[in-house]
């Protein structure tokens, strides 16, 4: 291939900035169809005759299939390039919504949300991190990381509403749930071939003698070679104490409901502002803390437990039950929405330290699919847990106990974020 060749191609190569749009736009949609429930709940009883137990059995489905899915993922990740995994997987997903907004019966109700699980975690998540990690370089991975949660958060609050808009438009009743799953599954199809046409191919390998490397082989090498490294699994283990933290923040609403005594109405306008609008606020000073004043997104999450250890702790001492009799929720509010922003920040950043650690590019989709295996664990076990103490100790106890658990796993992670510095520095020394 001639220099003016290989110019043109670069010239001809979208930049790196409008891969990052296309691929935070897919971000915000991929999970649309998988969590219509939280658009269209009601309505699915209504005109799809799903109880309480069927939904939340195809969403236990799901997190089943994700966790044994993202096993395999480790292997298959790196496989396929990553535009088609990526815009074959939101494609896929686009064709599913298609057959449930045919309202199929339970089980087929049920094996939809399997594949959903399949393709949004298995063969799309995980490649989407690989594809974001490869846009940038170790000085930039935070804040990289941190504008994709950002955007995934506007994007989420956008085409959530808009699907309430078509259902609203189309009068609320079977035909406008129908319109409402169609329109999730046509702009995540449409994201799809997004995709398709601007993510660039992964690279070639090839061996010393400049033969192509057998794809199979080189992926099961690189699983091997992931499942073997401490520093894929101290990245791993650390965003898992993160994501620890991050379930208990869930139970800051039934806190400030029944302890501050906080209306239904401000409670829902807390859960919004918990959800989306710290999602928007801590991606980008995450990433900038990270790259910026921290100049590492594993020091900017070790000083995240940290001062959440601390914050919790100046929490834990508050008189709530006092406050609350006296009407100040805003107090409880803002204490609660503080320390949400910053395990926000960490949240955010997570997978950055990929990067720093120095983990191949050529194994990052396994890398990727091993990170989210164990990050994402706490999701079957974290809210039973967090649940049952609230259940068993009702009132402030309940509470306090929850929040101390919080505490423990902040501590357990501020361990873990310092071996993981430790393993950068050795690399940065070699």
């Amino acid at each position: 291939m001639s220099n003016q060749t290989k110019a043109n191609i670069v010239k001809a190569a979208p930049s790196r900035w409008l891969v990052f749009c296309i691929l935070t736009l897919s971000g915000g949609i991929a999970f649309k169809v998988s969590s219509m429930k939280d658009m269209f709940y009601v309505p699915m009883q209504q005109f799809m005759g799903l109880t309480n137990t069927q939904i939340g059995g195809a969403l236990s489905a799901y997190g089943i299939v994700q966790t044994i899915g993202l096993i395999f993922g480790i292997y298959v990740c790196d496989m396929i390039s990553k535009k088609y995994m990526i815009g074959g997987s939101l494609i896929g997903i686009g064709i599913v919504g298609v057959y449930i907004s045919t309202f199929p019966g339970y089980w087929g109700f049920l094996v939809a949300f399997g594949v959903l699980a399949i393709l949004g975690e298995v063969t799309y998540w995980p490649v989407l991190l690989k594809a974001i990690r490869l846009l940038g370089d170790e000085k930039t991975q935070g804040r990289m990381f941190g504008f994709l949660e950002m955007g995934r958060g506007i994007v989420d609050v956008i085409v959530a509403s808009s699907a309430l808009a078509v259902f609203r438009a189309m009068g609320e009743g079977a035909a406008a749930l129908r319109g409402g799953i169609l329109f999730l599954s046509a702009i995540t199809a449409i994201a799809g071939v997004l995709c398709l046409i601007f993510v660039p191919n992964d690279e070639k390998r090839v061996d010393e003698n400049g033969k192509e490397i057998n794809k199979a082989k080189a992926a099961f090498g690189g699983m091997m070679q992931a499942l073997k490294s401490v520093d894929i699994w101290a990245v791993s283990l650390n965003g898992f104490a993160v994501y620890c933290v991050y379930c208990g923040l869930t139970y800051f609403i039934p806190f400030l409901n029944q302890i501050y005594l906080l209306p239904a109405t401000a409670v829902g306008m807390y859960g919004i502002l918990n959800q989306y609008g710290l999602k928007m606020v801590g991606g980008p000073i995450g990433g900038f803390m990270s790259d910026k004043v921290h100049k590492s997104s594993a020091k900017h999450i070790r000083a995240g437990f940290l001062v959440c250890i601390v914050a919790m702790i100046a929490f834990l001492l508050i008189p709530h039950e006092a406050l609350g009799q006296s009407g100040k929720w805003f107090i409880g509010a803002a204490c609660t929405l503080g320390f949400g922003a910053i395990v926000f920040t960490m949240r955010a950043v997570f997978f950055a330290p990929m990067d720093e650690v120095k983990v191949p590019t050529e194994i990052t989709g396994a890398a990727m699919s091993l990170a989210s295996l164990v990050i994402y664990l706490p999701n079957a076990f974290a809210y039973v847990m967090y649940g049952s103490f609230l259940d068993n100790f009702p009132g402030i106890t309940g509470f306090r106990i929850v929040f101390c658990v919080m505490i423990a796993w902040a501590v357990v992670g501020l361990g873990i974020s310092t071996f993981l510095i430790h393993r950068i520095k050795l690399h940065q020394q070699q």
